[in-house]
């Protein structure tokens, strides 16, 4: 048996363990959070579409990737109160029992997939439902996800709409201690795949074949979906952001990706990796794309400290040199948990002091060689470069204060 099946299996175990793990303690720690977000955004209650949201609420999942573009399914958040997740029609056994979900009721479609030319007709019912769990006097709902026909059926019941996704996104930056263990579980996964990519890899199969190594390994170790397909190789590696293909990859070429991928327990693990497709020796040039971004690397790890705020982070964040410094990715770090979430910090040319980012001024980034540190608030991070990808150094669990955007300390995470 190779080293690289054998770590596979390992994983495949550990997400076995993780799956029958109580999660009845993270559940509820997320859900604990959310409810306070939604208090300290002076709002009665939450309603939330994106399945993301939906998970980190209730715990439960379905159909994830299917509703990302359908709005099927949805869960009604008071802060204080019964829980009531809304599922598509004839899946409602899929979530009866689960401990943070107190009511299950038929979701109320009123997308024109479904609904056709009834959109307003259906959305006037599902208006008239929530409503009626908000109750009398309250009135201030936040919302992930409303088109404009659901926005007025609501405000016809004077319903005032604040912006749900803010609200998900300052809850999702803390990582519970339940959390971050079954992190460490899907990173373990994930870097079972990256093993198993890099035991398969050879000259003659296609930038494609060798992706599906990893979609394969994720879906075995329990994992859900690859949200890009960032692997390209030789020429395609610049300029970045292009996707994999039925490219042939050759001898001496580079291949380089990110994993950006959904794995177990529904935690995304973004790491990124450069190798030569034949193990040979770098060349001149590829060693010191290499050494550049283990430059920036290490320096802007040295940003990451207690006290530190994002616009001082971004405007001390090292670059590479000149003739190496892209304008692919303007990112030195985000957060990162059930996907890539908030905070985003850029580079001193897109920094503004007054947010995250400013609006582009004829440039869309930093380095293709670039260094970038996915800091959760709280959270696992990932330190990572491109050009060749570097391999991951660190992680550390950071808590970032979500309104000043302060580190306040540093947690090891081993």
């Amino acid at each position: 048996m190779s080293a690289s099946s054998a770590t596979l299996m390992r994983s495949t175990a550990t997400s076995r363990a993780a799956s029958t793990r109580d999660h009845t303690a993270i559940d509820t720690g997320r859900a604990e959070r959310l409810r306070a977000e939604i208090a300290a955004d002076g709002c009665d209650a939450g309603l939330f579409y994106d399945p993301v949201n939906i998970r980190y609420a209730t715990g439960t999942s379905n159909m994830q990737v299917y509703s990302l573009h359908n709005a099927c399914r949805y869960v009604f958040v008071p802060a204080v109160g019964p829980i009531v997740l809304f599922e598509f029609k004839g899946c409602e056994h899929l979530s009866i029992g689960h401990p943070m979900v107190d009511e299950v009721r038929p979701a109320v479609g009123w997308y024109h997939f479904v609904s056709g030319p009834r959109v307003a007709e259906f959305a006037t019912v599902w208006a008239a439902e929530i409503a009626a769990l908000l109750g009398p006097g309250a009135r201030d709902l936040t919302v992930d996800r409303c088109d404009p026909v659901g926005a007025d059926a609501l405000a016809r019941h004077d319903i005032r709409l604040h912006d749900g996704q803010s609200t998900a996104n300052r809850a999702r930056m803390i990582k519970t201690p339940e959390e971050l263990a079954l992190i460490r579980t899907a990173v373990a996964g994930c870097e079972a795949g990256v093993a198993q990519m890099r035991a398969d890899m050879s000259p003659g199969m296609t930038e494609q074949e060798l992706w599906a190594r990893l979609h394969a390994a994720n879906i075995a170790a329990g994992g859900e979906w690859l949200e890009t397909r960032l692997l390209t190789s030789g020429q395609r590696t610049n300029p970045w952001y292009q996707e994999c293909s039925d490219k042939v990859i050759e001898a001496g070429d580079l291949v380089a990706f990110d994993t950006d991928l959904v794995g177990i327990g529904g935690y995304s693990v973004d790491i990124s990796r450069t190798w030569t497709a034949d193990g040979v020796a770098p060349t001149a040039d590829q060693q010191r794309l290499f050494d550049a971004a283990t430059e920036q690397l290490e320096r802007n790890l040295e940003l990451f400290r207690p006290g530190a705020s994002f616009a001082e982070i971004s405007q001390r964040s090292h670059l590479p040199p000149d003739d190496i410094h892209s304008v692919t990715n303007a990112a030195v770090a985000h957060g990162i948990g059930l996907c890539n979430e908030y905070p985003l910090i850029l580079n001193r040319d897109h920094f503004d002091d007054g947010g995250v980012r400013r609006p582009d001024r004829g440039r869309h980034g930093v380095v293709r060689g670039g260094a970038r540190r996915s800091a959760r608030r709280d959270g696992v991070g990932e330190t990572r470069g491109a050009d060749p990808r570097h391999r991951s150094r660190d992680r550390a669990t950071l808590d970032v204060h979500a309104r000043s955007g302060v580190i306040r300390r540093p947690v090891p995470l081993p």
